[in-house]
């Protein structure tokens, strides 16, 4: 008899655990990996009526490929892929969806017009042509392209000299490349005596602007200690480099920096360090995880934290590239240059915004060395959309985010996919949207926000950009900078310039700039 009992006991006690998971976790739960929710839409009541936001649609891998195809068939010269290409040959840099003027899309969705046909826009570096060029092409209709229309001169009032075309990843390596092989032997008790230079032990930042008037491609090349978190462990060696020549035996060192002196080139830094003229301050050996850069926790693992869930599942649904969440409704999307974009937001069936997007992210630096006190980086210039790497779940969004991918093609034939590169969840915001007591009665409405994340590591800051939609019908845009400091090697009057942040590390002055 108290055998059965036990078991009756055991079953019970199962049943009773089944239950509260199920209302705990939701009617939609089930294992995903790494606690991400599937992609397709969530069951929350809601319908989507209507629904025209695929107009605003990413470009799909298979549409990629397929441009490509018809680029590298149609435009009559040899295209190299981007990612090996030298200055002196054809490439594709990228190729992005090309959306619609907004009035033909209000036409499409206010007032029953045609559907906009579907088109690309591919940037396409001319450098293997008698006058070697960038050239902007919108080429559809997708997803079986017959035509490609140069839009060049109609978006930018003319054609576009070569010297203007962005920097390819592969062109830095070419640069570092150049020092390594060409410039850096010409030193070569400088480069051994005072960093104990390997080949290997060094990293390089490179900053902008790339000259100071219009055909210049001249950029300053700043040295690190090679560990995790480098941005931090300069070693005050600054090189300006001329690579406008597209033969690369061409590319030339205009100037040398160390440590608050100016020099020639590699070859009277050598001469002037084996003179004794050069004041050395040696930058000790960081340890192989970087010591203060590293990213290793500094202090015992805590218990674990607070955590969300959602007693019904979420209250959100997503179809497509729409989300619907109570009385808001939108589109969204991802650009490879510029980042996250919404579109069609509307609160109560009531459109109030037609696209809210990130179009730049710039940072201002003054330094008392060459490198520091030049740069003016303008983000969307290093592919913001493209940085979106994988969300972490439980740092980046919470467990019960829903975690969807994203895909670009850039400097590249292939399309390459950011796995759970946007998350979107809703928060307790854990204030009350309104509330009165009195000793009578009492009435308050719980807040809460859905949220569309994103984060983007450009070098070495990663911003968090965030779109926040409240039930009381406002939408808010909020970022938040993370990662690392950009920093220039202390000497002399830096504490004018910005703070000591380590024995050889200046933490810049600089401000950031977002455009909207």
């Amino acid at each position: 008899m108290n055998l059965k009992v036990a078991y009756i006991f055991l079953a019970l006690s199962a049943v009773i655990n089944f239950i509260l998971a199920y209302l705990l976790l939701g009617k939609e739960w089930r294992p995903t990996t790494c606690g991400t929710r599937p992609q397709h839409i969530q069951k929350t009541g809601h319908s989507i009526q209507n629904d025209h936001s695929p107009v605003f649609a990413d470009l799909t891998p298979g549409e990629m490929v397929q441009v490509v195809r018809y680029l590298r068939e149609s435009l009559g010269v040899p295209l190299v892929d981007a990612s090996h290409a030298n200055p002196s040959d054809n490439c594709i840099y990228y190729i992005s969806m090309q959306l619609p003027t907004k009035a033909e899309v209000l036409r499409f969705l206010d007032r029953g017009g045609v559907r906009p046909p579907r088109q690309a826009l591919a940037a396409i570096f001319f450098g293997n042509q008698p006058m070697p060029n960038v050239t902007e092409y919108l080429v559809g209709p997708l997803p079986k392209p017959t035509y490609h229309r140069d839009i060049t001169v109609l978006k930018y009032g003319r054609k576009l000299p070569y010297y203007r075309r962005l920097i390819l990843r592969n062109e830095y390596n070419q640069i570092d490349a150049f020092l390594q092989s060409r410039e850096f032997p010409k030193a070569p008790n400088f480069m051994s005596q005072v960093f104990d230079y390997n080949g290997t032990n060094l990293a390089s930042l490179n900053v902008a602007p790339r000259g100071f008037q219009s055909g210049d491609r001249k950029t300053w090349i700043l040295h690190f200690q090679n560990v995790p978190g480098f941005y931090v462990h300069p070693v005050g060696l600054e090189v300006l480099v001329d690579h406008s020549s597209l033969n690369i035996s061409q590319w030339k060192v205009l100037k040398v920096f160390y440590n608050g002196q100016y020099f020639e080139g590699m070859v009277q830094l050598e001469s002037e360090f084996k003179q004794g003229h050069v004041k050395v301050d040696k930058v000790k050996k960081a340890p192989p995880d970087g010591g203060y850069s590293s990213l290793k926790p500094r202090v015992p693992h805590q218990n674990l934290g607070p955590l969300q869930y959602e007693p019904r599942g979420p209250r959100y649904s997503i179809r497509s590239n729409q989300v619907v969440f109570q009385a808001w409704s939108f589109a969204f999307g991802m650009d490879v240059n510029t980042g996250p974009r919404l579109f069609d937001i509307r609160f109560k069936g009531k459109r109030i915004a037609y696209e809210l997007s990130l179009q730049e992210a710039s940072a201002i630096y003054g330094s008392n060395s060459p490198g520091g006190m030049s740069t003016r980086y303008l983000d969307a210039s290093y592919s913001i959309g493209k940085f979106a790497f994988s969300l972490v779940p439980g740092v980046d969004c919470p467990y019960l985010a829903t975690y969807l991918d994203s895909y670009y093609l850039i400097e590249s034939f292939v399309p390459e996919k950011r796995e759970n590169s946007i998350c979107i969840f809703e928060e307790n915001s854990e204030i009350p949207v309104r509330r009165h007591y009195n000793k009578m009665y009492y009435g308050g409405l719980a807040g809460s926000v859905l949220v569309f994340r994103t984060i983007s590591t450009v070098e070495n800051y990663d911003y968090i950009w965030d779109f926040i939609f409240h039930q009381n019908g406002a939408v808010e845009v909020k970022v938040q900078a993370t990662g690392y400091i950009s920093s220039s090697f202390f000497f002399g009057d830096g504490t004018e310039f910005g703070s000591r942040v380590e024995e050889h590390t200046l933490g810049t002055m600089h401000n950031h700039a977002l455009h909207f």
